[in-house]
Order: C-alpha cells, then sequence, then structure tokens
C-alpha cells in the first residue's frame, strides 16, 4: 500500500510540473507575439535558442536572419489572432500548436492569413528556448474581421 501511494504521489507530482510547463510555454508563445509585433528583438535574442529555425511562406533560415527580418521590418508580425492552443511537453522538449489569423505587412503591402503554427521549445539549464518556429497556411477563410486586423496587437 504504501509502494502503490508512493507511485500515485510522484505521478501527481510529474502532472503538476508538466501542467506547470505548459503554462509557461503558453505564456511565453503569447509574449512572443507582442514581442514581434512590437519589433523586440532584444527579448526575442533572449528567447530564440542559438540553433533555432524559422520557415515561412517564402523560405527558411536561422535565429540572425529572422531577427533581422523582423529588426528592418521586412516582416512586420503586426497582429496575431490566437484562436486555439495545443501544447504537448515530452520531458525537456515542447511542441505548440497555434490556429491563427496573421496580420502582417510584407513588402509593404498588408497581408492577411489564416495559419497553423508550430512552436517547438527546449529546456535548457531551466529555461525553455523556441528551436523552431514554422508557418503552415490553413485552407480556412480568415475568420478576423477587417476592423480586428486594424486594432493593435494586445500587449
Amino acid at each position: 500500500m504504501k509502494q502503490l501511494l508512493t507511485i500515485l504521489l510522484l505521478l501527481f507530482i510529474q502532472q503538476a510540473i508538466a501542467q506547470t510547463d505548459e503554462q509557461q510555454i503558453i505564456q511565453l508563445s503569447k509574449q512572443k507575439w507582442t514581442w514581434m509585433a512590437n519589433k523586440q528583438t532584444d527579448y526575442l535574442n533572449n528567447l530564440f535558442h542559438e540553433k533555432s529555425m524559422f520557415v515561412h511562406m517564402g523560405g527558411s533560415w536561422g535565429k540572425s536572419q529572422e531577427l533581422n527580418v523582423i529588426k528592418e521590418g521586412t516582416i512586420w508580425y503586426k497582429k496575431a489572432e490566437v484562436y486555439t492552443v495545443t501544447v504537448n511537453v515530452f520531458e525537456q522538449t515542447a511542441i505548440l500548436l497555434n490556429e491563427i489569423d496573421l496580420v502582417a505587412v510584407v513588402g509593404n503591402n498588408e497581408v492577411v492569413n489564416p495559419f497553423m503554427v508550430t512552436e517547438v521549445y527546449v529546456k535548457e539549464k531551466g529555461q525553455w528556448k523556441m528551436g523552431s518556429l514554422s508557418f503552415s497556411r490553413l485552407m480556412r477563410p480568415v475568420k478576423m474581421s477587417n476592423a480586428e486586423s486594424n486594432k493593435p496587437s494586445a500587449q
């Protein structure tokens, strides 16, 4: 009986830690959209792992190019309207899926696209770092109204 209680306690502790990690990842992802909208590359530099990779409709690249794209405004992630968030944590790795409508300015043209965004995070020295960010365009219509697309990103 004592052994069963110990096992149950360990499972409970593991689940509590996983929930905390899930909450941290959700908060980091939410904050990341704000930092991207506000072009706060110092914060993003700290969040992005040195070996991180980014996949867009127009190509893929590493951390330094992504930071330059944001800083120079080549792509301005103006507003991300997040509809669903799913997180799965596997030991020191977390995968987050965001279903979003993204308002972005690309080449002086404002565009709105529906995406499923995959974010991969790795935990190093107790801190979550983004290892990958990938945009997959959805076939559904944009859910966001024109009025919503002109509102600034939530802080």
